[in-house]
Order: structure tokens, then C-alpha cells, then sequence
């Protein structure tokens, strides 16, 4: 049975990481499902960034909107809700620039929408040596998602690795076994743009530590449930840095979540609009 056709976007995070970035728009010009708009949320990033970006608008078939607001620390979640008000698409994929796609990634994602459903998909952490070893032509010629390849440029060879299993048939199998609940994560994920303007987005008051799994949180609370494809949908993740995790932070974006969970809000007044939800 055909589903009704629908307009697709996948809006990747950036913050001055141009390297990385480039490494991923071209995993997004390797893409077996071609159409679909890649919306650039930038949350700051310098000239190096504005100028890659304007390098594959030249040279790529990539349709690429660049979402860009002032650095003024992190403020993914703003750069997120501008994101989604900017774009008309119906359906909208959420990934990160440090995550390089499978060729088959965004035709997972169109061909696993349901209604009233979000998707969780899977990563591979890589090591940074490994992400480092990765060019364009890797990319082109879909390496980085050989286990073989992998390993051989020094990925751990281990359970992980399962991630990158080449047949459909197991994959399906495997995203059904998976003891790991169908959570939303920020590096994966995909649902209704009309479901995020339902919960208004993603709470600005949220910095690193559990943002994405907050937004799951009041998605589930609107009603919608998760599909796991965990083994279908793949990205592999580039290593770096992360100094921006704080305990502190943690503990207070851990209490919001815990808040949500306990009243079953599924609105955020801190979000793309602000205050209480309309009657």
C-alpha cells in the first residue's frame, strides 16, 4: 500500500567544526534518496563554516538552507527551534555535523515514517585516529561503514560494530532485539515537523546533558510513539572534544526531564514560542 508523498528535511548542528562538517554534507551527496533539504543549524560558527557552506552550494545538489545566529555560547536548542520555524518541510530528520551518513540513511528514514510515530536510529562512535584516516573519497565509496575497513585503521573490533551489519533482513531483526529503548537522540532522529510545533520545540532552557532525550519525552507525553531503527538507520560518529559537559548542568537539565516525566506536559513555554500553550 503507497503512502501519500511527503517533503523531507534533515537538519544537521554545527559549531566550528568545518573539517567534520565537510566530511558529512558529502555523506549527504552520497545519498540514494536525493530529495530532501539540508537545513545547516549553526550555532555561531565563524567565517571558515559560511564559507564551506557556500562551497557545496556551488559545486553540490545538495539544497542547503544555513540557519545562523550570533555566538553567544551554547545555545543549541535556539539554533534548533529556528531551524524548524524556517523550514517548510513535513518531515524532519535531526543529526549532528560530527555524524557522517550511511547512503541508505535518509531513504530509512522516509521509507520507516508513520503517523503519530518518532524514529530513533543508531551511531557508531569512532575513535579519533580513525576519524581522522576519513576523506571524501572514503566517504564516496562507503568505507567508514565496513567493519573491515574500519578496523584495519584501528577501530576497537567489538560488539559495536554490529551497527554496520550489511543485510536489511538482520538489521530489521536486530533494531526489533535491541533491549535499548527507542529514545530521541539528537544525532538520529526523525519525526513530524507538525508534532515539534505541537510541543513547541525544544526547551531553550536545556543546555548539553539530555536535551534531545527531553524532547522525546514531551513528544511521548503528546502521544506520539518511538519506533526503534537502530541497526537500519546509521550514521558514524566523528570523535572530538567535549568540554562543554558540566555536572552541574546536567543535574539541572536531569531535573526539567525528571519534571516532564512527572507531570506529563508534553508544552514547553521556553520554546519556538513563548509562554503557555494556546487554549
Amino acid at each position: 500500500m503507497n503512502r501519500p508523498a511527503f517533503t523531507l528535511g534533515v537538519v544537521i548542528t554545527t559549531y566550528n567544526s568545518p573539517l567534520w562538517l565537510e566530511r558529512v554534507l558529502t555523506g549527504y551527496e552520497c545519498q540514494t534518496d536525493t530529495d530532501f533539504e539540508t537545513i545547516i543549524a549553526d550555532d555561531g560558527s565563524g567565517e571558515e563554516t559560511r564559507a564551506l557552506i557556500e562551497r557545496f552550494r556551488a559545486r553540490s545538489r545538495l539544497r542547503i538552507r544555513h540557519v545562523w545566529h550570533e555566538d553567544d555560547g551554547f545555545r543549541k536548542t535556539e539554533i534548533l527551534n529556528k531551524a524548524i520555524a524556517q523550514t517548510e518541510a513535513d518531515y524532519l530528520i535531526f543529526t549532528d555535523g560530527d555524524c557522517i551518513p550511511r547512503a541508505d540513511f535518509i531513504a530509512v528514514h522516509r521509507r520507516e515514517a508513520r503517523p503519530n510515530t518518532f524514529l530513533s536510529g543508531g551511531y557508531l562512535k569512532l575513535t579519533m585516529p580513525v576519524s581522522l584516516a576519513i576523506t571524501a573519497e572514503d566517504i564516496q565509496a562507503q568505507h567508514p561503514f565496513s567493519r573491515d575497513w574500519l578496523v584495519a585503521r584501528g577501530q576497537p573490533r567489538n560488539h559495536k560494530l554490529w551497527k554496520l551489519v550489511e543485510s536489511a533482513r538482520m538489521a530489521a531483526w536486530l533494531s526489533r532485539l535491541t533491549p535499548t529503548k527507542a529514545t530521541w537522540n539528537g544525532m538520529n532522529s526523525s519525526t513530524w515537523r507538525s508534532d515539534l510545533l505541537a510541543v513547541n520545540g525544544f526547551d531553550e532552557r536545556m543546555q548539553y546533558g539530555g536535551l534531545d532525550r527531553e524532547l522525546g519525552e514531551r513528544l511521548w507525553n503528546h502521544g506520539l510513539t518511538s519506533k526503534q531503527i537502530r541497526y537500519q538507520a546509521i550514521c558514524v560518529h566523528l570523535d572530538h572534544k567535549r568540554g562543554y559537559a558540566k555536572p552541574e548542568i546536567w543535574e539541572r537539565n536531569y531535573a526539567l526531564r525528571k519534571e516532564v516525566r512527572s507531570t506529563g506536559r508534553d508544552w514547553t513555554p521556553f520554546g519556538l514560542a513563548k509562554g503557555d500553550k494556546p487554549e
